[in-house]
């Protein structure tokens, strides 16, 4: 045995067979994927409040998927031991919107993906991907769902209320009423005949009425 022998060491093996410019060129592809879809979310995002550290994470998701798919295709040893170091993670926090779910797939797919080296897939894919969600989440629904939530005195003053509401409106349906000493207070899912709501001004005029709130429902939160 060699003196060069002793001091030899796999690990300096796997360091002369890593590719830098292949690195790099992964990395600042998946950097510039990321970012657009850090754009698209930003664009499309219809919540209550932006969250920018979730908008940054889907950025260093990308990046961080495709430096580990790059591990992972140079060795299979490596690629095993990483399945079993990534099943023991476990996340705790919570997503609110359902869309938010679409958004980091899209970033671990696209990082694996550029990991792979299928980069024309990775561009095309997301370019198609951000198209969609271009077209479909700004698309304009003359069909948006509203609650009306009234406050009136007694039994005879609601019914004056559904009949205003069966004139202006194509379509109401009850979804709660409380009845109390102090009045009645009905939540009404409506749908507009057109995007105008003066019919709200006339609700409340009506006499026993005492308030009249309109708001805008999407399925996830109020406005």
């Amino acid at each position: 045995m060699s003196f060069q022998d002793i001091f030899k060491s796999s690990f300096y093996d796997n360091i002369t067979s890593f590719s830098l410019l292949d690195t790099i060129i992964a990395l600042l592809l998946a950097l510039v994927v990321g970012i657009f879809i850090y754009m698209v979310y930003r664009k499309n995002f219809q919540g209550v409040m932006f969250s920018e550290s979730f908008g940054i994470s889907l950025v260093a998701m990308c990046m961080i998927t495709t430096l580990v798919i790059l591990a992972v295709t140079s060795n299979v040893v490596l690629s095993l031991g990483m399945v079993g170091a990534l099943s023991i993670v476990r996340f705790r926090t919570a997503i609110k919107d359902p869309m938010d779910i679409c958004y980091l797939f899209w970033a671990l797919g696209a990082g694996i993906v550029i990991g792979a080296g299928m980069i024309p897939l990775a561009v095309i894919g997301s370019l198609m991907i951000g198209g969609l969600l271009f077209i479909l989440v700004n698309k304009k629904h003359n069909d948006n769902p509203y609650i009306l939530i009234v406050n009136c005195q007694n039994d005879t003053v609601e019914n004056r209320v559904y009949q205003e509401l069966g004139n202006y409106v194509k379509h109401h349906v009850v979804k709660s009423k409380t009845v109390s000493k102090a009045g009645i207070e009905m939540t009404v899912e409506i749908r507009l005949q057109d995007m105008t709501t003066e019919f709200v001004n006339r609700i409340a005029n009506v006499e026993g009425v005492s308030n009249a709130v309109l708001v805008s429902y999407n399925g996830n939160y109020m406005s």
